[in-house]
C-alpha cells in the first residue's frame, strides 16, 4: 500500500490539519454567539466594522465576507433597522457611504467575544502548561503569517486599483503634452486613425 500524499508532504499534512482544527474551534466557539441574538451572518460582518479599526464601504465589506454587493446590502439595511450599524456619507463624494457599527452593536461583539474568549480559556485551562506555552508560540506565528498575507493582498489591490486610473492619467497627460492648445491633431492624409490599446 503507498503511502498517501498527505503522509508524504509533512507541509501540506500540517496545514490539513490546521485547516480541520480551525474549523472545529469556530464551530465550537459559535456556540457562544447564539446570546448575541444574532446571525452567523450579521455577527461576522458587524465584527469586520467592530475590530477592524475603521469605517468601511459597501464594497469593501463585501470583499470581506466573500459575497456579492446585493447580498451585502440587504444585511446591512436590515442591521440598520435594527439599530446595530449606521451609514455616514462621505465629505467629499455623495456616491460614498461609510459604515461604523452604533454604540450597540460594538456592545454585543464586545460581550460575545469576551464569553468566546472565556470558553476558549476554559478549555485551555485543562492542559498542562508546557502545551498551553506551545499554543502561545504557535498564535504568535500564526498571527505574524496572517499579517504578512494581508499585506500581499493590500499590494495585490492597490496595484489592480491603480492601473486603469494610470493609464488613463498617462492618455490625457500624453494628448495634452503633444497637442499645442487650440489645435486639433492631425495626421498624414491616407492613414486611418488608430485606437490605443489597452492592456
Amino acid at each position: 500500500m503507498q503511502p498517501s500524499r498527505v503522509n508524504r508532504d509533512p507541509d501540506r499534512s500540517v496545514a490539513d490539519r490546521l485547516h480541520s482544527a480551525a474549523i472545529h474551534l469556530l464551530r465550537r466557539l459559535r456556540r457562544e454567539d447564539e446570546a448575541m441574538g444574532l446571525t452567523a451572518a450579521r455577527a461576522s460582518a458587524l465584527s469586520v466594522l467592530v475590530f477592524g479599526g475603521r469605517p468601511v464601504t459597501l464594497g469593501a465589506l463585501a470583499q470581506a465576507e466573500q459575497v456579492s454587493a446585493p447580498t451585502v446590502t440587504r444585511l446591512i439595511v436590515g442591521m440598520e433597522r435594527d439599530g446595530l450599524v449606521r451609514r455616514e456619507p462621505d465629505r467629499h463624494d455623495g456616491r460614498v457611504a461609510w459604515l461604523h457599527a452604533t454604540t450597540k452593536g460594538a456592545r454585543l461583539l464586545h460581550a460575545g467575544r469576551r464569553r468566546r474568549v472565556a470558553a476558549l480559556e476554559a478549555d485551555m485551562a485543562t492542559l498542562a502548561p508546557a502545551a498551553r506555552a506551545t499554543l502561545a508560540a504557535a498564535s504568535d506565528i500564526l498571527e505574524r503569517m496572517l499579517r504578512q498575507e494581508g499585506r500581499k493582498a493590500g499590494r495585490r489591490e492597490g496595484g489592480k486599483a491603480g492601473r486603469p486610473e494610470s493609464r488613463k492619467a498617462g492618455r490625457q497627460d500624453g494628448r495634452r503634452a503633444g497637442r499645442p492648445k487650440g489645435r486639433k491633431a492631425t495626421r498624414p492624409k491616407g492613414r486611418k486613425a488608430t485606437r490605443p490599446e489597452v492592456g
